[in-house]
């Protein structure tokens, strides 16, 4: 009777161990690009580079918003979203298959079935001003207007 018990003991914590926490982990390296490189990247979640390009792990639940800036540039802000990933939905689904209704938990608290979006983050940084040819050339035209 014994022997039935721990087999059945085994049988659940290998299917527990199966979810995607364990096979995806809980974090996810993201990389963050600008146009021109050189960027400062903070995040409303904590997340900071002091110059683009960079790249770092991030917790896979974290949905953030992303703030590039640079002198002489405008900054520029993009929401970073998650999304369930095709291999996190697969680890999801075999939870329900293997009957780990704890690891579909994990995986849900944890965000271990997510994928960010996007990923890698880029902006194209706009500067602050335009280049004298172009401001000396509204003028051009401002002139011949009349104005």
């Amino acid at each position: 009777m014994r022997v039935s018990t721990f087999v059945a003991a085994a049988t659940v914590a290998v299917s527990v161990s199966a979810c995607g926490s364990i096979t995806r982990g809980t974090t996810e390296k993201m990389a963050f690009l600008t146009e021109p490189s050189g960027a400062q990247m903070t995040t409303t979640k904590g997340y900071a580079c002091p110059a683009t390009p960079c790249s770092m792990e991030v917790d896979r639940s974290d949905e953030f918003d992303v703030t590039f800036t640079k002198p002489g540039f405008q900054p520029q802000v993009i929401p970073v979203r998650t999304k369930i990933a095709g291999t996190g939905a697969v680890g999801f689904a075999g939870n329900v298959i293997a009957g780990g209704v704890i690891g579909m938990g994990v995986d849900a608290a944890t965000g271990a079935a997510l994928d960010h979006t996007p990923n890698p983050v880029n902006a194209t940084l706009v500067p602050d001003v335009l280049p004298s040819a172009q401001v000396r050339s509204r003028k051009a035209r401002r002139s011949e207007v009349g104005m």
